[in-house]
Formats: C-alpha cells, structure tokens, sequence
C-alpha cells in the first residue's frame, strides 16, 4: 500500500480543513491509482498519530500547536494568588474579559476580573475580596449588571465554577481554558452581553488563531446544555473556512 501520509498533510496544512472527498481528490491527482479503501485506512492512521483530527464527521484538518496562552496581568495573579493562600482546599479558576479583545472585533473597554470557585465556598471568597476593592460583586444579576458594574471600567466578579469546568494552568495560576470561555460565552448572556453580537465572529476567529479540542468543548456544551449551539457554531466556522 502506497503511503499518502505526506500529501494529506502537506494539503491540510495549507488549506487547514478539507471534506474526506477533497482530500481524496486532491491524492487521487498526484496518483490516480488510489484506492479508497487504502485512503481511508491511512486517514484512520494520521488521526491514531495525532497528526490530524476530524472535528466533525467527514470532516479533517491538521493539529497545530497554536494553544491558547493569554496574558495573565499581575492583579489577576495577585487575586488567584490571595484565593489560593486563604482557601487552599477551594478549586478555582480565574479569567480576564480582556482576553475577548484578541476574538473581537469591537475592542472592550470595560473588563472584568472574574473568579469562580465552588458554589459553597463563593461567599466567602466574596467577603474576602472586598477588602481588596469595593468594586467586587457575587453572582450579579442583569440588573445588577444594568445599574451597577455598567458604571465601573473594571470590577471583580465572583461566581460559581461550574463543575467539570475545563481549566488550563498557566504560570501557576488556573485560568479557564478556551474551550471554557466559548461555552460560557454562549450560555451566560449577562456576564457575555458585550459579546453577543459577535458570536459567530468570535467562534471564526478562536478557530482560526488556535487549536481547540472539539471532545473537550463538546464535552462541557452537553455539561451546560448547550450541545446543540455549540456544535451548529463549530459547524458553521468550518462551512466559512
């Protein structure tokens, strides 16, 4: 059996994602002696590998290794620090509305500084934050949102981590993981209002600019019921490519 390997990999890497039909005609035009079974088999081989991944079905396209890595700016370190050293047994997980800039197309101004942390521990670490700023909210409510932080340029919130939460660490600190961050984006609309009308953009451009784990986004959608929207956005970038 003729090894194809290479040419699947040399097209997906410039093209990025391919359907299996135009993967196959692309060998097929370096040799038309191709077989399909043989071009399946090697397909099944490159993904064992973990040369190329299928994010949906009949779908292919090569795994990079451009990982989200965000900048963690020295008061979100200081905050997981501070919750990390008063509650030691607590899981937590920290992140920066800022990071929404690097997806967006419209530029935030207004950001947040958001910890999450289990739900029986989130008024204590609450009350502990408020001796840090005055700017710091549990669990805030559209109104909430509306009346108050609207206000502020940049506030804490403290909320709930939901459980089996993909969350990545980061120069120490646990921060929430991309495929965390789309989720959320697309099931918390308060927290996310600035970011509703650039869904579909948001999803292109985290496609594009990094490698996200369809198993793991998948995964935490079904976690927060929201399988259906996420796997018809994932969809819907790939259709754009």
């Amino acid at each position: 059996m003729k090894d194809y390997g290479q040419i699947i990999l040399n097209v997906l890497q410039s093209q990025q994602t391919l359907s299996k039909r135009e993967l196959f005609s692309y060998v097929y035009s370096f040799d038309s002696g191709v077989n399909l079974s043989s071009f399946t088999w090697k397909l099944h081989q490159l993904k064992k590998q973990g040369l190329i991944n299928s994010p949906s079905q009949g779908i292919y396209s090569i795994i990079a290794e451009n990982n989200f890595t965000p900048a963690i700016s020295s008061s979100l370190k200081r905050i997981h620090n501070k919750i990390s050293k008063e509650f030691p047994y607590v899981q937590i997980c920290v992140w920066d509305s800022r990071w929404f800039n690097d997806l967006m197309l419209h530029q935030l101004f207004r950001y947040y500084l958001v910890i999450e942390v289990e739900k029986n521990s989130a008024e204590a670490v609450f009350n502990s934050m408020t001796d840090v700023s005055k700017k710091v909210f549990l669990n805030p409510t559209e109104d909430i949102f509306n009346m108050y932080i609207a206000n502020f340029n940049e506030v804490i919130i403290v909320q709930p981590l939901i459980s089996e939460s993909p969350i990545i660490e980061q120069e120490g600190v646990r921060i929430a993981s991309l495929e965390k961050l789309l989720v959320d984006c697309v099931a918390d609309k308060d927290l996310f209002a600035a970011q509703q009308s650039e869904i579909d953009f948001i999803f292109k451009t985290a496609r594009s600019k990094y490698s996200i784990n369809t198993s793991k986004i998948k995964r935490y959608a079904r976690r927060r019921n929201q399988l259906d929207k996420i796997e018809s956005l994932l969809n819907k970038t790939l259709a754009n490519k």
